[in-house]
């Protein structure tokens, strides 16, 4: 697989599918894990960060489930295609920043992706449409499964996995779901809902998960610690608190169609009016904009609109997507004029 074979398929976690799919657009777990053949990446030199490189390409090709991924270092890509991997959640934004040293592995359909040589050694990911955590921990624990029999982890019976942060030793294992929340945002409850949150011990960030800002009404939540509890509990505590924000969601938005329908159809419509006749349009506004419009049609306000093609494009009209379709380098100006061409393009004929 090439990274171009990527620019215009659609990940598993962008297909607008599974449970409460128009809350929840996609569902993820990521579990760290070391090797004891080298020091934890933060004191490594090249040699040591080489040889687990060449570990982990070996171990790769050993693992059924990993048979149709592609192996990509990152000292051989430029900044565009890591960033184009970033944009597509396949890798964080540390990650890309200082390639040296660095891969990431990437599996055909984008369900699983596994970062080496990160803050850990491994991050292994598994993503999946909707609301679906207990599926997604099915996916990446037999993944781990098969790594941890081609590869020597660092683990204790005393502490569990062993990390390069202290927060993540013991199941080494972090969950997170992307929820889509305008609702709450235009009711103004998001707040408190957020103060629970923290007070619960989960985290809420933004798009990009950690460092980054919500953007489109869209939050990633995720689990803070994960020592002294078990991937089950971690599940089982995710799942309770994705439920009751989803029940406030749908709950926000039926009063918004109760008591303020005339408003939140005009902001529907006006989002919608935009996206299909701008010629100048940012990233940050598109994303806006396209959260009103998904909202809309969530909640029947707009109809013949593809939930999968609205999720496509928060991914599509990111900075480094256009310049891989164009297959160049774009300044802000040309990306702007470039991203509201695309739009009008995908909605085309749509009334």
């Amino acid at each position: 697989m090439e990274l171009n074979d990527l620019i215009h398929g659609t990940g598993e976690w962008l297909k607008g599918t599974g449970p409460h799919a128009h809350i929840v657009l996609s569902s993820r777990i990521r579990l760290a894990r070391n090797l004891t053949l080298a020091p934890f990446t933060n004191r490594s030199e090249k040699p040591a960060m080489d040889e687990v490189l060449k570990a982990v390409e070996a171990a790769m090709h050993n693992v059924p489930m990993l048979k149709n991924a592609t192996f990509f270092r990152l000292n051989e890509m430029d900044n565009i295609d890591r960033q184009f991997l970033v944009e597509r959640h396949l890798m964080s934004h540390d990650h890309a920043t200082n390639p040296q040293g660095k891969a990431v592995i990437v599996s055909a359909e984008e369900a699983l992706s596994i970062m080496v040589n990160e803050e850990d050694h491994l991050r292994i990911q598994a993503m999946q449409s909707g609301f679906n955590i207990d599926g997604t921990w099915e996916v990446v624990n037999a993944l781990d499964n098969a790594l941890s029999e081609q590869l020597p982890y660092a683990f204790t019976p005393e502490w569990g996995f062993l990390t390069a942060c202290p927060t993540n030793t013991g199941t080494a294992m972090r969950g997170s779901v992307m929820v889509h929340l305008p609702a709450l945002v235009m009711t103004r409850q998001i707040n408190k809902v957020l103060g629970a949150i923290q007070k619960l011990s989960f985290a809420a960030r933004g798009f990009y998960g950690e460092g980054t800002q919500a953007a489109g009404n869209f939050y990633q939540i995720s689990n803070q610690v994960s020592l002294g509890h078990s991937e089950l509990d971690i599940i089982q505590n995710i799942n309770g608190l994705i439920r009751q924000i989803i029940e406030q969601e749908e709950q926000a938005r039926q009063a918004l169609l109760l008591q303020n329908k005339s408003v939140l159809e005009d902001k529907v419509c006006r989002a919608w009016g935009t996206l299909k006749s701008a010629r100048i349009i940012s990233s940050q506004e598109t994303i806006e904009l396209l959260s009103m419009v998904r909202l809309g049609v969530d909640v029947g306000l707009l109809t013949d609109l593809d939930p999968k093609a609205l999720n496509e494009l928060f991914i599509m009209i990111q900075p480094a997507h256009l310049q891989k379709i164009e297959g160049k380098k774009l300044t802000t100006a040309e990306r702007d004029t470039r991203r509201a061409q695309l739009i009008r393009e995908k909605f085309q004929n749509k009334s």
